[in-house]
């Protein structure tokens, strides 16, 4: 049955979900603050700056009055920058009703708070129901209907479900998964292991480098997330290496893009304005070294990003540093770090 669906953001990734949900045959309104989008959208039909070359369809509607777009909704999702979900919650909360679905495509964890989405969610509108919906899905080409795999996750798996029915067409599959926390915190700290692989290519190193960033980059992922109560699986699934995957090895990346700027020798700050869009990783690695202090888990690629990004310390040294390290067994099982 097709469905009223209000989407709060329109940058790259909003307009290709409302893209893909209009063909889907959904009644589709999407919400921007920012009163120049919601002109060029509706009157251009397309997101010339985020998504050139992307017709969007003549039935999805832009307001930026988020009344207007909550009103007689079935299904509300959620994607805007990580940092302005919270924000963006107060504003929706006094039109939404207990047991209402929300969807997060957001992906980040909060700073200050460490606390992940769908509990920002649950702070700021009371009752409702949060559903993660992530996965190796870049705009660019769900927009295009090149095959994408994503996860429905949350705690209440008919929420999931109803969530997946919604998404699901022949180019965009839908898996389930009751590990939110396992699903949120992989789609949200792989950015940063995205910007260590930029700043890999930056510096000039090879594959073999890339490689093990990768994989010692899950391996501490993975560490928290089941310190922090998700399911070691998960990160082996969709949202855990299939994320990792894409974010490391694509230009459509904008962490990894930022992240060659820096290892290139660029400032942060002269990076992300380079970049021209929000780089969350460089947020969540703030997010993600304090959660590694907090629950005592040990992330020496997620700490060396921290320095590099926030204490001026050289990409190069951190590099030298990650590779001196003392010896380590591989099988934390047995040999625990």
């Amino acid at each position: 049955m097709n469905k009223n669906i209000s989407i709060l953001g329109a940058g790259s990734w909003g307009t290709a979900l409302s893209i893909l949900l209009a063909q889907n045959g959904h009644k589709v309104t999407g919400w921007s603050v920012l009163k120049d989008e919601v002109e060029m959208l509706n009157e251009k039909k397309e997101h010339l700056q985020k998504l050139p070359g992307e017709r969007i369809p003549d039935s999805v509607y832009y307001t930026d009055d988020i009344e207007k777009c909550l009103k007689g909704h079935d299904l509300v999702v959620i994607v805007t920058p990580s940092q302005h979900v919270r924000s963006t919650c107060k504003l929706a909360s006094k039109y939404m009703n207990k047991g209402d679905i929300v969807v997060c495509c957001s992906k980040g964890i909060e700073d200050g708070t460490g606390k992940r989405l769908s509990e920002v969610i649950e702070d700021e509108i009371e009752g409702v129901i949060p559903v993660a919906l992530y996965g190796p899905s870049h705009a660019e080409e769900v927009a295009k209907k090149i095959p994408t795999t994503v996860v429905s996750a949350s705690k209440d798996i008919i929420a999931a479900q109803f969530v997946q029915d919604a998404f699901m067409s022949n180019k965009f599959r839908v898996y389930t998964n009751y590990d939110l926390i396992g699903v949120e915190l992989g789609a949200a700290l792989k950015n940063v292991i995205a910007l260590c692989a930029g700043i890999c290519d930056g510096l000039g190193l090879g594959d073999n480098s890339k490689a093990a960033l990768m994989t010692r980059g899950i391996t501490e992922i993975a560490r928290l997330g089941a310190q922090m109560g998700g399911k070691t699986q998960t990160f082996a699934g969709l949202t855990g290496i299939g994320d990792l995957i894409v974010t490391c090895t694509s230009m459509h990346s904008r962490n990894r893009r930022a992240g060659i700027l820096i290892g290139q020798g660029y400032s942060v700050e002269a990076a992300l304005n380079e970049v021209k869009m929000v780089v969350e990783g460089v947020v969540t690695a703030k997010a993600a070294y304090e959660l590694s202090l907090k629950y005592n888990v040990s992330m020496p690629i997620t700490e060396e990003a921290y320095k590099v990004l926030f204490e001026g310390k050289s990409a190069k040294e951190a590099v030298v540093d990650l590779m001196e390290r003392g010896k380590k067994h591989e099988i934390e099982d047995i040999f625990f770090e």
